[in-house]
């Protein structure tokens, strides 16, 4: 049984987290079209036109740089929808805006989001021009039959000119790939790595197919007409892909990210390791650290319903809530555990004033160790090269 914390509800308190660095998210809810398997928060329709849209966001980072004081930038990261949508001046008005409201650091990482489309990688070179130094490209697939199947709206020719594009363009850049495809074969996707590997920059992220309730591939998986590899294929290509990309020289760093070493994306390991991030948009969320307490902070995800309250202000205060021991805990394990290195005790313990071990099922601890699908040593957790694709299912049994 997990070990009982008295109190457990009180709010937390952060015994050293360092306020000066943190990671900004602004969320461009806008698509061209909607893909099947997408349960992000993404519209076709555009409800808010961008000028009013950027004003709204420049607003919103003046009530969160009043809320939260001097901060430094290590990242800011434009996701949706299809933020390369965007006009590249409001993208640059943007990071001005962060920049007058605190201090960028140095080597600040900027990443925006991008779909190959001839039209939209013609933007790049202003794109760069913003500010953006990394892009990441939604290429998904070489294959021109599962591109159509995925919703794509590029075709394999474009994803390659866009991803070599990316290259010459940005200092640093990062493909998208979906693998575990219905009725894809092991030798299929070696095939395809093998030809995303001449593509990729710097970091490759490959995720695997799952089917998202309310999305239109749930009701056909539900009505019997989507059939993807069952458990035991899908973790035999995961393991493949883990294996053929380590020795490319791109080892994971976390469950489903790969770079090579230095190029790490700095924004997703702002959550991974549970630093400050703020998330500015319909929908986006943040978790912020004020004097001793790290709150969460969601916003509505109608970009309509978002903008309206946005001229009335006050997003931060009407929106923060206090996060307890137990809910931050859990968070940090959920997102720690997806790296490679797994979850620092003393950082656990410095972030939260509490035992890592006290956080978790001490027997079911013992028996995933017992049983070589995790590490548990006087440093850290981690988990094992056998444990890594089961990783929500750990976390289920993990956390009381």
């Amino acid at each position: 049984m997990p070990i009982t914390i008295s109190n457990a509800n009180h709010t937390l308190e952060c015994q050293s987290q360092k306020q000066a660095d943190l990671a900004i998210y602004v969320h461009w809810p806008y698509c061209l079209s909607k893909c099947p398997y997408c349960d992000f928060n993404s519209h076709v329709e555009q409800s808010v036109p961008p000028n009013d849209w950027s004003a709204a966001i420049r607003k919103q980072l003046e009530e969160g740089a009043n809320f939260l004081g001097p901060r430094k930038i290590t990242s800011i990261f434009f996701g949706g929808g299809t933020p390369s949508l965007m006009e590249p001046k409001i993208v640059g008005d943007i990071i001005d805006q962060i920049g007058q409201r605190w201090r960028l650091q140095e080597n600040v990482e900027i990443t925006l989001e991008a779909n190959p489309n001839s039209s939209e990688a013609a933007k790049f070179a202003d794109l760069r021009d913003a500010g953006v130094n990394r892009l990441s490209l939604g290429v998904q697939s070489l294959v021109d039959r599962d591109l159509k199947f995925l919703g794509r709206e590029h075709t394999a020719r474009e994803a390659r000119g866009a991803a070599e594009l990316a290259r010459k363009i940005f200092p640093s850049s990062s493909i998208d790939l979906i693998y575990s495809r219905p009725e894809q074969t092991m030798d299929q996707w070696e095939k395809e790595l093998g030809d995303a590997l001449e593509l990729v920059g710097n970091h490759i992220s490959v995720y695997q197919l799952t089917i998202e309730k309310g999305t239109p591939f749930y009701a056909r998986q539900k009505g019997g007409e989507l059939l993807i590899p069952n458990d035991d294929r899908a973790i035999q290509l995961y393991q493949h892909t883990q294996s053929l990309l380590f020795d490319f020289g791109l080892p994971a760093y976390e469950i489903s990210n790969h770079a090579h070493p230095g190029y790490e994306s700095q924004h997703n390991l702002a959550y991974w390791l549970y630093k400050d991030y703020l998330g500015v948009g319909p929908g986006a969320h943040s978790r912020v650290t004020s004097g001793s307490r790290i709150y969460a902070l969601s916003q509505v995800r109608s970009p309509a319903k978002w903008f309206r309250e946005s001229k009335m202000g006050n997003f931060v205060e009407s929106r923060l809530e206090s996060l307890s021991v137990l809910q931050s805990a859990r968070e940090m394990v959920i997102m720690g555990l997806r790296l490679q290195r797994g979850i620092s005790k003393k950082w656990f313990e410095n972030r939260t004033g509490h035992l890592l071990e006290d956080m978790l099922d001490s027997n079911i601890l013992r028996n995933l160790a017992t049983n070589k699908f995790i590490i548990n040593d006087t440093e850290k957790i981690q988990l094992t090269t056998r444990g890594r694709p089961l990783l929500n299912a750990i976390l289920e049994r993990l956390l009381p």
